[in-house]
């Protein structure tokens, strides 16, 4: 069933597929911050309605009047930038500040998440190793802990207002919870504040 955000600015609609279950989550709660017009395709990965726009048939996918961008933090990142808003302008400071922060919960966060689900139920059962997820778990616990400290005073990653990694955190510490994963309070915190906002209830009522 298709969705659509408020009216935005002078772009056309966004078509994203994929679910409010995945990675799609992300850029669905961005298009819901700015304010931009879209649909929502629900889509399944390696679908056929996947594969249609993807290569691997993985989601989410987000078509543009330019073409398909893949990867949700790259969806991410060019709405930010095309749009102006939830994030600091390229070539500054504050933009590789808040880079790092992105790339830093993609290789610790995102990264040991994606192993535990491997392990859980992606990769077909021969090739799962039960015996590797404590280990994953125990990560993430240190990962949180050091995130927590990041923070700071908040309420945001960078201060006073979100920005992208924002919405990036949030959403792996979301992840997190539900798998059983010790998560640090001040993340903990910081995911409650993100979803407390109304952006993030309609792109969740998606679901």
């Amino acid at each position: 069933m298709a969705g659509h955000g408020r009216p935005g600015t002078d772009c056309d609609m966004y078509k994203l597929y994929g679910t409010t279950k995945s990675r799609a989550m992300r850029p669905l709660w961005l298009l819901e911050e700015l304010g931009l017009p879209y649909a929502l395709i629900p889509t399944d990965p390696r679908s056929a309605e996947a594969l249609a726009v993807s290569p691997q048939g993985k989601i989410p996918v987000l078509e543009t009047d330019e073409g398909i961008i893949l990867d949700s933090v790259a969806q991410m990142t060019y709405l930010a930038d095309r749009h102006g808003g939830f994030t600091h302008p390229a070539g500054t400071f504050l933009r590789a500040r808040q880079d790092a922060l992105t790339n830093t919960i993609l290789e610790t966060f995102d990264a040991v998440l994606w192993a535990y689900g491997k392990h859980s139920f992606v990769l077909p059962e021969e090739h799962r190793i039960a015996a590797v997820k404590p280990s994953l778990k125990w990560q993430f616990g240190r990962y949180s802990e050091v995130m927590g400290q990041m923070i700071g005073d908040g309420p945001y990653l960078m201060g006073d207002d979100p920005v992208v990694p924002d919405i990036l955190l949030a959403h792996c510490c979301g992840w997190a919870l539900g798998r059983g994963f010790d998560v640090d309070a001040t993340v903990r915190d910081h995911m409650n504040t993100m979803r407390a906002r109304p952006a993030f209830r309609r792109a969740n009522a998606h679901g």
